[in-house]
């Protein structure tokens, strides 16, 4: 199974969301809808969480560099 990419689970969250606002909507389907959403929404951060972490080592990297290219 390929993990999808943020912006495939923002698209997917969104298309949820449309769902859980249409009236005729179930009880039951709205709850399945909603635990659904949620774990999207958890994986979605938790992509975040992983890029900014990729963000701060290439910083802490390119910090290093910098400091070797000024002689220090």
């Amino acid at each position: 199974m390929k993990t999808k990419t943020f912006e495939e689970k923002l698209a997917y969250s969104k298309e949820l969301l449309e769902k859980l606002m249409n009236p005729e909507i179930t009880l039951e389907e709205s709850v399945k809808l909603y635990e659904e959403g949620l774990k999207n929404i958890k994986e979605a951060q938790k992509l975040i969480e992983e890029a900014k972490m990729k963000i701060t080592v290439i910083e802490q990297q390119n910090q290093q560099l910098a400091g070797i290219d000024d002689g220090s």
